[in-house]
């Protein structure tokens, strides 16, 4: 492996380090006059906390080649998902529209197979194009499990839908190579840039999409397992101080938030957990951020090696964070700074060293960045702005065509492991969080000054704040309309995936999952999707072969 092994990395960042990254040559990104047009490298991987970037949080481990883009480039302190689940959140990336406007609602549904991404645009204008590794942003994918999960999130059980969060230690001290997959992607990364790219005569854009550091798949918890097992080897969990490692505080199960509660129950994670455990869990996941971490460097050195490293701007990100435990949850689906912070840091020709950018921002930016990189005309019906004005200090003075950047950004989540719509505003000091209508469930809302962990929710002490905040997000998306919207497609799609397996209905539901509980008690958790269904559609009986009483 180029740069591999135990003292491999060191060496190169050393290395890197040590030449001047740019040579010299610093067109700026989205210039014009003559000059020719940089190429991109998007960098995207899945389950990042993106508070590993910056301090305190990048005290736990040791992430080498973030640091170097730091140093050479800018990092954004606040990053936001649009929705923290990978097809929605993938879909808003690729689209730059929020998810209401893409109608991505959960893993399951995504954008049409034929949608103009970004991508499609640059390589209409004169880019090479090139994608490896994970994409998952249109609609089809995914586990049954994780769609009927979805849809059946209003039904009145409570079932556990994952195996326990466990880890899982493998290999020696000289396993590097633990998430194969991920590594075989990168190497076809590295090799295209090193035989493909540096013979292009046009610029190019090149997407590697990683899995790491999501969680690894449980086939210990039998059929339809998800997957909870934090899996990493010797050598990278040497990488984490284990004394930085925070535990987080944890409510009792009765001070929960009825939805946190929810998916806590979900996720299997109400049980009773030790110290120890919990700090495990989250070693092994930031050991699994280290070998995610390696991995960029392994393109970043291709692209010095070549030369092309002058020419190109490089951008790291990734779809949504990963809770580890915090907020008694692991996975994301939830808005809490684990789960929706996302990393972003952008180095290249241009991109001013060491900067920080404390504007909150989002992945619906990306779409308008990256044709404003390629000097394309930006359509003026997205819902992200480009981050070029940023990346040069001009965010206060320059207005776009269509006006100032907004102050906060949105996210929405609509899918398993939360029994309602989420919707959260960021916006200065504020993270304010309502769900479903806006009246049934309590809001949230969290000062991050003063109360980086979300521990105490203020909506209560501040109603005038809350007032303020909810009037913002009314004014950006009608999301009692929508939280409607969402839970008529869960029906219909419910009851459309009810018939198409006629006898086999019982079954198959029973043995998803939810199949520890569920086989427990078969008949009662179908009679609460009958009276489910009866709520909403009393009139339509024949759609689902049921008679409502």
């Amino acid at each position: 492996m180029p740069g591999g092994g135990p003292l491999g990395w060191a060496r190169l960042v050393l290395l890197l380090v040590a030449a001047a990254p740019w040579a010299g040559a610093r067109p700026r990104p989205g210039a014009s006059g003559g000059q020719p047009r940089l190429s991109v490298v998007l960098v995207a991987c899945d389950s990042l906390d993106g508070r590993l970037t910056f301090y305190p949080g990048n005290q736990t481990v040791d992430l080498p080649f973030i640091n170097f883009m730091k140093r050479y480039g800018t990092v954004f302190l606040n990053t936001y998902t649009n929705s923290p689940i990978c097809c929605p959140s993938r879909a808003a990336m690729w689209s730059g529209l929020f998810t209401h406007l893409t109608e991505s609602w959960n893993n399951f549904k995504g954008l049409d197979p034929g949608y103009v991404t970004w991508m499609d645009l640059m390589e209409k204008h004169g880019y090479h194009t090139q994608k490896y590794g994970k994409l998952d942003y249109t609609s089809g994918h995914h586990s049954v499990s994780n769609r009927v999960e979805a849809w059946t999130r209003d039904v009145d059980f409570l079932l556990r839908q994952e195996g326990r969060p466990m880890v899982n230690l493998t290999g020696d001290r000289k396993h590097v190579r633990v998430m194969e997959a991920d590594w075989r992607n990168t190497d076809k990364a590295v090799n295209w840039i090193k035989n493909e790219a540096i013979n292009l005569t046009q610029p190019f854009v090149l997407y590697l999409g990683l899995n790491l550091p999501h969680p690894y798949p449980s086939p210990y918890a039998g059929e339809n397992f998800g997957s909870s097992t934090f899996l990493t080897s010797p050598y990278w969990l040497e990488k984490v101080t284990y004394e930085a490692i925070k535990i987080p505080k944890w409510s009792s199960l009765s001070e929960m938030h009825p939805v946190d509660y929810y998916s806590s129950y979900t996720k299997n994670c109400t049980g009773e957990f030790t110290k120890q455990e919990v700090r495990n869990i989250r070693a092994f996941y930031y050991a699994m951020c280290a070998e995610t971490d390696a991995m960029l460097g392994e393109v970043i050195s291709a692209l010095r090696d070549t030369g092309l490293l002058k020419k190109t701007i490089v951008i790291f990100t990734a779809d949504h964070g990963e809770l580890a435990m915090e907020h008694r949850q692991f996975y994301k689906m939830s808005m809490y700074e684990g789960s929706s912070h996302v990393p972003l840091l952008v180095m290249g020709p241009g991109i001013k060293s060491q900067q920080q950018i404390p504007n909150v921002v989002s992945l619906v930016d990306i779409y308008p960045t990256m044709l404003d990189i390629a000097r394309i005309p930006v359509p003026q019906n997205l819902s992200g702005y480009s981050l070029i004005p940023l990346l040069h200090g001009k965010a206060e003075n320059v207005v776009s065509p269509r006006g100032h950047r907004p102050s906060w950004v949105l996210s929405e989540f609509h899918g398993c492991n939360v029994n309602s719509s989420v919707y959260m505003l960021r916006t200065g000091k504020w993270k304010y969080i309502t769900y479903s209508d806006g009246h049934s469930v309590l809001p949230q809302l969290f000062d991050l000054t003063a109360d980086p962990d979300e521990l105490t929710n203020i909506a209560v002490k501040f109603p005038a704040m809350v007032h303020s905040l909810d009037k913002i997000l009314r004014s950006i998306i009608n999301y009692p309309k929508v939280s409607s919207s969402v839970q008529d497609y869960n029906k219909r799609q419910f009851i459309s995936w009810k018939q198409s397996l006629g006898q086999n209905y019982s079954n198959v539901i029973a043995n998803l999952r939810w199949h520890q509980d569920w086989l427990k008690e078969p008949k009662k958790y179908e009679n609460a999707i009958d009276k489910w269904l009866c709520q909403r559609f009393p009139e339509e009986p024949s759609a689902w072969g049921q008679v409502c009483r």
